[in-house]
């Protein structure tokens, strides 16, 4: 099968890329190749590649940012998905769709179904669930939080950085929800393709944690790892202590049970995956 995987040079592009199946046969486009903002210029490219399954994981991430670039946000996160979905539509494929926790607003009570209705709070909440919109009943969604792997831009190494410039850090401690390593994502996502899944799925790594939770798990696993001499004073601080341009929820946490049952597979809690990437990190020097 002809799979296209965008985003090829993200954290989770370069997940699915390496863990793809021996029946996919795969090709990757990135920012450097494609302008996703421009609609015309995607769906050249999609028209040369032809693909019969698209894994899209290109996406406008800059989350404060896209407070003044809302525009750009919704031509990335809105319009290519939309293009995506009528070149699917035109050829018989198939739609694979990464979204993002931002869609939902914090204040439930419990862990956030797939089916739950959306209320983002920011402009790249707005925009992400607006590409979700253009989705078919035939396509599949996947939903996840708090995305890192190693080598990539994410908060794991930006934390590691503050570490060994600071004696100490503030960390906001009434966010809450749960990591997720890119490589178990993909893994994920390439066995729901497999199971021909459609509708929507979350996943993230087990468990809960703070911002604040995740910071002290990383200084404690970075040092054990020889990452860091020297753990700093990590103080918890409240999201009103660290405004930002765009508002987060303050309550994320993922509802992973479907996507959990339909692989059939047993969650694996954040803490170890962290671990494991560290691991990578620690390999790549």
């Amino acid at each position: 099968m002809r799979v296209l995987i965008t985003g090829a040079n993200g954290q989770l592009g370069g997940a699915l890329q390496r863990l793809a199946p021996a029946w996919a046969e795969v090709s990757a486009i990135g920012s450097k190749e494609c302008d996703f903002s421009n609609v015309s210029v995607l769906r050249e490219m999609l028209a040369v590649e032809a693909p019969e399954l698209i894994l899209n994981a290109a996406a406008y991430t800059a989350v404060d940012k896209a407070e003044s670039d809302e525009a750009l946000a919704r031509a990335i996160n809105a319009g290519a998905v939309e293009a995506m979905v009528e070149a699917m539509a035109d050829t018989g494929g198939k739609v694979v769709h990464v979204s993002t926790d931002f869609v939902f607003d914090g204040t439930s009570s419990h862990a956030y179904l797939p089916e739950d209705p959306r209320n983002p709070l920011s402009a790249y909440g707005r925009t992400k669930a607006e590409g979700e919109d253009h989705l078919r009943d035939t396509d599949l969604l996947v939903r996840t939080a708090w995305v890192y792997e190693a080598g990539g831009a994410n908060f794991v190494r930006t934390m590691i950085r503050l570490m060994k410039e600071r004696d100490q850090l503030g960390v906001v401690a009434d966010q809450i929800g749960a990591p997720t390593w890119a490589t178990g994502l993909a893994r994920s996502i390439w066995g729901l393709v497999e199971k021909s899944a459609t509708g929507i799925f979350h996943h993230s790594d087990a468990g809960v944690a703070s911002r604040y939770d995740f910071a002290v798990a990383i200084a404690e696993e970075a040092q054990a790892l020889g990452l860091l001499k020297a753990i700093p004073a990590i103080r918890p601080i409240s999201t009103a202590e660290y405004p930002t341009p765009a508002r987060r929820p303050a309550f994320s946490l993922l509802d992973c049970s479907t996507c959990r049952a339909t692989l059939g597979d047993v969650p694996i809690h954040w803490r170890t995956n962290l671990r494991q990437m560290l691991k990578e990190e620690a390999a790549l020097g």
